[in-house]
């Protein structure tokens, strides 16, 4: 088990899906969001290190990994980052917690944002990992974030074809994006990638996904629009790799620093997926971080 005997699975009902989460440790509650297009076990190796000193919380996004599908709508709000952030405030409540600590990587990073421009009551602290604000991103689109980011707009297009594209071999195409956003020699558990290709290969889940992309292109502008001057609170943490595409295109801290009060940051020694491939740099950062 990537998780050992300490955690236990359970899911919880929101007011708009169904979440499965596992959760072990003990201490301040910590929840811990995967991106795209992983699940909850790309947090193990993390994970296990921070549950001996936080209660230590990682789910499935909706559409994700064992939680619920729930149905698309045609202003893809059912996939927006306020949806999922709702889905999350209302896990923790479950969980008797109405404050809390939460690092967010990829799409749960952009969850964890949302999270905190509309629950600032709730987020204690906040850890972002490896992304730029979306309306910075789309913005700021040329030719090489086009180049860089292309899965941005090939999951965008309607009419099912992304997902009928993607449906012919979902194996070979999540492998392909975990070799390319990953520095070079940088390997995933096997484990691990048999459970991210078991969860991928669901043609409701592709659907799922592919949603969550078309609402951050639509609807999740509107609010990031709409929240333009409103900046983080909570303490913030950003880390992204110095192998990735985040750290050779963007002052990073520089362009966060518009968006929060209090703010740290620094780049650590791998490319995208910071949990899988520097767990060890990653424990260590949040533990100083999220316990101080």
């Amino acid at each position: 088990m990537l998780f050992g005997n300490n955690f236990d699975e359970i899911k919880v009902k929101t007011n708009g899906a169904e979440i499965f989460l596992t959760h072990g440790g003990a201490g301040p509650p910590l929840l811990l969001l995967h991106g795209y297009p992983q699940t909850h076990v790309m947090w193990h190796a993390v994970a296990t290190r921070l549950a001996e000193s936080f209660h230590v919380i990682c789910p499935d996004l909706r559409g994700y990994g064992d939680s619920s599908k729930p149905s698309g709508t045609a202003d893809h709000y059912t996939y927006s980052k306020r949806a999922m952030a709702e889905d999350m405030v209302e896990v923790m409540e479950s969980l008797g917690y109405s404050e809390f600590l939460v690092a967010g990587h990829d799409r749960g990073a952009r969850v964890t944002h949302r999270m905190a421009l509309d629950f600032p009551e709730k987020i204690q602290k906040a850890c972002l990992m490896d992304i730029m604000p979306t309306l910075h991103m789309f913005k700021h689109t040329d030719q090489e974030f086009a180049t860089g980011y292309y899965h941005w707009f090939f999951l965008i297009q309607p009419d099912g074809l992304p997902e009928h594209l993607i449906g012919a071999d979902p194996a070979f195409y999540l492998k392909s994006k975990l070799k390319k956003w990953s520095a070079p020699g940088s390997t995933f558990t096997e484990e691990a990638m048999a459970e991210y290709i078991r969860c991928f290969s669901q043609p409701a889940t592709i659907h799922a996904t592919c949603e969550d992309y078309r609402a951050a292109a639509s609807i999740d502008l509107q609010h990031d629009e709409e929240d333009l001057n409103k900046k983080i609170q909570c303490p913030l943490l950003v880390l992204w790799g110095s192998k990735g595409f985040v750290d050779r295109t963007y002052d990073v801290l520089d362009v966060w620093q518009n968006r929060a009060l209090d703010l740290k940051g620094k780049a650590l020694d791998c490319g995208h997926f910071l949990p899988e491939e520097a767990p060890v740099s990653v424990a260590e950062e949040l533990q100083h971080f999220f316990g101080s």
